[in-house]
C-alpha cells in the first residue's frame, strides 16, 4: 500500500517560504516559481557534480581503489572525464555555473547578471548530453524588477544547509524542496495553477490503485510531472526500479514543460516529454502505453474539434456523433484509450458532469465504453480537494486488461466497480481536503479485491458496489457511484442531484459558448467600421 515516510525530516517549510518570500513587492506571487524552481533546480545539478567529484577524490587517493594514482596529470584527466560523470547521470557544471560560484558573488551589485549567465552556461553544457533540456533556463533575473539585494538575499537563503543534498544525503532535499514550492505555487496562483499541479494525495491514490511497476508510463497532460515523480515513489517504495519504467508526456504551456523537465531530472529520471496540445497535436501517435495516469483540464470547451481529420484513428465512431464543441472531455477519454497497450490501464481525473452528461457528443462516447467493457472503475471524490477548482470530481479508471488472461486480475468484462468516497478525507485547512494514507489504502484495497484473482471483495453500502453492465445500461448509462452504492441525493420531484447538478452545468457551458459566440460577433463587426 502507501508508502510516502519521510526517510529524513528536516523541517525545511519555514525556511523554503522565506526565500520565496524574498521575491515579495517584485514579482507577484505568481510567478515565485519562474525565479526560485529554476534556482533550485541550478543547485541540485551543482551539488550532484560536487558530490561526484569529491568521490573520484577519494577514489585516486584510496591504495585499494584501481582508481588510485599520485600522477597529477592522471587525476587531473579523471576528475575532467566526462564519462566518470555521465556515468551517473552526471553533468561535470563549469565554475561559473556551480552553486558556490552564485554563492560567493551574491553580494555583487551584477548579480542578476551573473545568475543569468550561470543559467545560459548550465544550459549549453546540460544540452550537449541531453538535447531535450535545451531552454530549460531563460535568463530571467536581468528584465525583472528584482533587486541585486534580493537576488542575492535568495541565494543566500538557499544556501541554508537544511536544504542541501551534500549535508542530507537521505532526505532526497531537492527534490522535495521543488516538490513543496509547487504546491504552494499553485495556493498563490489559484485557478491558473491547475495548468501544472494535481493535489498530492489525488495523484497518490490514482498510483495506488493501478499500480505501476514497469513499463510505459503516459501523461498527456502532464504539467509539472507529479504524476511520475508520485510512480517513481511507489515504485522505489516496493523495491522497484526507476530503469523498468519509461516516462512519456505532452504539456501544451512551454513554462510549464520547463518545471516539468527540471522536476523529472531532479529525480534523475529519463524521460520523452513533448510541448504540444495533445487533443489537436498528438505528439505520440504511436505510443501504447501500459499506464496512462492523468488530470486533464475539466470540460474544457471550443476545443475546435472541426480540426480533427474525419478518420482521427482515436475516435470510437463518426466525428459529428463522438465529439462535441462544448465539451472535451470524452476526446480526453478517447486520446486515452487509443494509447493503451493490450494490457494497459487508465486512471483519469475527470469532471463529474462526465458520469451523467446527455450531450451527444459525450453521452455516445460514454454508452460505447460501457457497452465496450472499457470501464473498469468509477470513483467519486469529495469537495475541496483540488487548490485550483470547486468543480466536483472523479476518476474514471480504464482497462484493456479485463478478461483475466495475466494471471494476477480476475475476469470482469461484465462489471463495473463503483468507490463513493466523498465523506471520506480530512480538511487540512479550511478550503483544502486531504486523503490521508488510511483513506488511500483502503480505497485502494477495495479496487484490488475486487479486481485480483486472489482477493476476496464484498460491496459495501454507501461505499462501493460491483455493478454489472446490464444494471448501469438500466440506469441510462450514467456512472454516478451514489446510484448505486446508494447515497445519491434524490430530489422532491424523483430527480437525481447530481443528475440536475449535470443539466445545470451543462446549460452554463452552452450558455458561455454562446457569449463568446456573440462577443466574436461583434468585435468582427467593428473591425468591419
Amino acid at each position: 500500500m502507501s508508502k510516502n515516510t519521510v526517510k529524513a525530516d528536516i523541517n525545511f517549510e519555514q525556511e523554503l517560504w522565506k526565500a520565496a518570500n524574498e521575491l515579495r513587492g517584485a514579482v507577484a506571487e505568481n510567478q515565485y516559481k519562474d525565479y526560485v524552481l529554476p534556482m533550485i533546480f541550478l543547485k541540485h545539478m551543482s551539488e550532484r557534480y560536487e558530490i561526484r567529484r569529491e568521490e573520484l577524490t577519494a577514489l585516486l587517493n584510496d591504495k585499494t581503489s584501481s582508481y588510485f594514482t599520485t600522477d597529477v596529470s592522471e587525476i587531473n584527466y579523471v576528475l575532467e572525464d566526462a564519462d566518470e560523470y555521465l556515468s551517473k547521470n552526471i553533468y561535470i557544471i563549469p565554475k561559473e555555473a556551480t552553486w558556490e560560484y552564485l554563492k560567493a558573488n551574491a553580494e555583487q551589485d551584477n548579480i542578476k547578471v551573473i545568475v543569468d549567465d550561470a543559467f545560459d552556461t548550465l544550459d549549453a553544457t546540460l544540452a550537449v548530453s541531453r538535447p531535450d533540456l535545451k531552454g530549460i533556463l531563460p535568463r530571467i533575473f536581468v528584465k525583472s524588477q528584482l533587486t541585486a539585494r534580493q537576488v542575492g538575499g535568495l541565494i543566500n537563503l538557499l544556501s541554508n544547509p537544511k536544504l542541501s543534498q551534500k549535508e542530507n544525503p537521505e532526505s532526497d532535499v531537492l527534490g522535495r524542496v521543488y516538490e513543496y514550492y509547487i504546491g504552494k505555487f499553485a495556493l498563490a496562483e489559484g485557478s491558473g495553477a491547475g495548468q501544472f499541479f494535481t493535489p498530492g494525495s489525488i495523484v497518490r491514490l490514482m498510483v495506488e490503485m493501478i499500480e505501476p511497476y514497469e513499463g510505459k508510463i503516459f501523461d498527456a497532460a502532464c504539467g509539472s510531472g507529479g504524476m511520475f515523480v508520485q510512480s517513481l515513489k511507489f515504485l522505489e517504495s516496493h523495491g522497484g526500479d526507476k530503469k523498468n519504467i519509461a516516462i512519456y508526456g505532452q504539456e501544451r504551456y512551454d513554462g510549464t514543460l520547463r518545471l516539468c523537465k527540471m522536476n523529472l531530472a531532479l529525480r534523475d529520471l529519463s524521460f520523452d516529454v513533448r510541448l504540444g496540445d495533445s487533443l489537436l497535436q498528438d505528439k505520440f501517435p504511436d505510443l501504447k502505453a501500459d499506464f496512462i495516469i492523468v488530470n486533464p483540464p475539466f470540460n474544457v470547451s471550443q476545443w475546435h474539434p472541426e480540426d480533427l481529420p474525419e478518420n482521427d484513428p482515436r475516435l470510437f465512431g463518426p466525428k459529428e456523433e463522438f465529439t462535441t464543441d462544448g465539451n472535451a472531455n470524452f476526446m480526453w477519454m478517447q486520446t486515452f484509450w487509443s494509447h493503451l497497450s493490450k494490457v494497459g490501464t487508465a486512471s483519469v481525473v475527470m469532471a463529474n458532469g462526465a458520469m451523467t452528461s446527455n450531450n451527444k457528443g459525450e453521452k455516445n462516447v460514454r454508452e460505447f465504453m460501457v457497452n465496450n467493457s472499457m470501464i473498469d472503475c468509477i470513483v467519486r471524490l469529495p469537495d475541496k480537494l483540488f487548490l485550483t477548482t470547486g468543480i466536483p470530481a472523479c476518476i474514471f479508471i480504464l482497462s484493456k486488461n479485463r478478461n483475466g488472461k495475466d494471471g494476477k486480475h480476475r475476469e470482469r468484462t461484465n462489471e463495473i466497480l463503483f468507490i463513493d468516497t466523498s465523506k471520506m478525507g480530512t480538511m487540512e485547512s479550511r478550503k483544502l481536503r486531504i486523503f490521508t494514507d488510511t483513506d488511500i489504502d483502503k480505497v485502494a484495497a477495495t479496487y484490488h479485491n475486487w479486481r485480483n484473482i486472489d482477493e476476496v471483495y464484498e460491496n459495501t453500502d454507501g461505499y462501493s458496489y460491483a455493478a454489472t453492465i446490464e444494471e448501469v445500461q438500466k440506469q441510462d448509462y450514467k456512472l454516478t457511484p451514489g446510484i448505486y452504492v446508494g447515497t445519491e441525493e434524490v430530489e422532491d420531484d424523483g430527480i437525481l442531484f447530481g443528475d440536475k447538478m449535470a443539466a445545470l452545468q451543462t446549460t452554463l457551458q452552452e450558455q458561455f459558448a454562446k457569449g463568446n459566440e456573440l462577443q466574436s460577433k461583434i468585435l468582427e463587426n467593428f473591425e468591419k467600421l
